[in-house]
């Protein structure tokens, strides 16, 4: 099989782009697309030094920093690929990479992270978010970002039809993939690098949290507690909320800038526990938390209700206030949570990435066998 993967944009290693590594690990002789491509040198290891083949967008004015602004013109980039030669199409999406256009005789796979978010889920937040200008809600400005998410919204209905099989990365995002284009998906769990943390057995006494500073994080809700608790955390990230968070954290409080991975995992294997307020479509953090041996505080929705086990490697709180964090914090004081490091190691070895690249081959080969020999394109 001539196989293409298609990303929609390659910028830095998250966790969508391990996914895609993971795939290219299956099918190394791939060719690669993506919308813009600007990986430092450091990081081109993990797509195996091939070049990759951009769109337009990759050189219009501001695109090395600002791409995402392109947004309406993605799904008119994503259709000038001309993936003709190839037999297998992996697209990795969470934006529009299952826009890609193909022909009948090439099988379609799309793994999606997430329908996209500003169009479905986090449309009402997109819209409310603060901008430099003051809120997107006032103005010509939001009735032209509310016309193009609606045709987002239409396109990205529409190329559903153009995926042969789905593959999601939750239950949870596969209930959504339902719900949005009323397609099946077969669940294959993210690969997480659960091997790469050491955890250690007597922890120290710090909690940890590790997030971009954006709104649907919620960390703004976890300084709070924790200021109010007066107990020691560590905080890792950066984002536009920074300036919010830095007026919440109280003197227990210590914020940090984005860390290196070895820095990262240091923390992950010696914390307390690690404490997450997003609702998630995996949560890869999560899992890489439980690998480290940290017991997790987090969110009881979305893809955590997959990865964590209450009462055995976590705490749920049911509500994203201040108040439902501090007390699941303080119930996890009172020694409530017996989690042994084995325990949450164990638990964590599931979703590594030799699993995941032997469920996503199986799959895709009988894709391929069930595509051409079995004429089933209806599921």
């Amino acid at each position: 099989m001539k196989t293409a993967i298609v990303h929609e944009w390659l910028v830095k290693q998250a966790g969508s782009e391990r996914v895609m590594a993971q795939m290219l690990a299956a099918y190394p002789d791939s060719d690669l697309f993506s919308l813009v491509e600007f990986l430092p040198d450091d990081l081109r290891s993990f797509i195996q030094h091939k070049p990759v083949t951009t769109s337009f967008i990759q050189h219009l004015p501001l695109a090395r920093s600002q791409f995402r602004q392109y947004l309406p013109l993605m799904p008119l980039a994503i259709e000038q690929f001309d993936l003709s030669a190839y037999d297998l199409i992996l697209s990795s999406h969470h934006a529009v990479a299952k826009g890609i256009v193909t022909r009948a005789d090439q099988l379609h796979i799309s793994y999606v992270h997430t329908p996209i978010r500003y169009g479905w889920d986090l449309h009402y937040q997109y819209l409310n978010s603060v901008e430099q200008g003051g809120g997107l809600l006032s103005g010509g400005r939001s009735l032209l970002i509310r016309a193009i998410l609606h045709y987002l919204r239409i396109w990205d209905v529409t190329t559903a039809n153009r995926v042969d099989f789905f593959l999601a990365n939750s239950n949870y995002v596969a209930r959504r993939i339902w719900k949005t284009y009323r397609r099946h998906a077969q669940v294959i769990y993210p690969p997480v690098a659960v091997d790469r943390f050491q955890p250690q057995r007597q922890r120290d006494e710090f909690y940890f949290v590790l997030s971009r500073f954006v709104p649907y994080k919620r960390v703004d809700i976890i300084v709070a507690a924790f200021t109010q608790l007066g107990l020691p955390l560590i905080v890792v990230g950066d984002g536009p909320e920074q300036a919010t968070i830095e007026a919440l954290a109280g003197p227990n409080v210590t914020l940090l800038p984005p860390q290196p991975e070895e820095a990262i995992a240091n923390y992950m294997n010696r914390c307390k526990a690690f404490v997450y307020g997003a609702e998630e479509d995996f949560g890869i953090a999560l899992v890489e938390a439980q690998a480290a041996g940290a017991p997790v505080i987090t969110y009881g929705r979305g893809g955590a209700l997959e990865t964590v086990i209450p009462g055995k490697t976590g705490i749920f709180f049911d509500k994203q206030t201040t108040a439902a964090i501090v007390k699941a914090v303080t119930e996890f004081e009172t020694g409530c949570l017996h989690a042994e490091v084995d325990c949450l190691r164990d638990h964590a070895a599931q979703f590594s990435p030799d699993r995941f690249q032997q469920q996503f081959y199986q799959f895709v080969e009988q894709a391929w066998y069930r595509f051409h020999n079995q004429n089933a394109l209806e599921y």
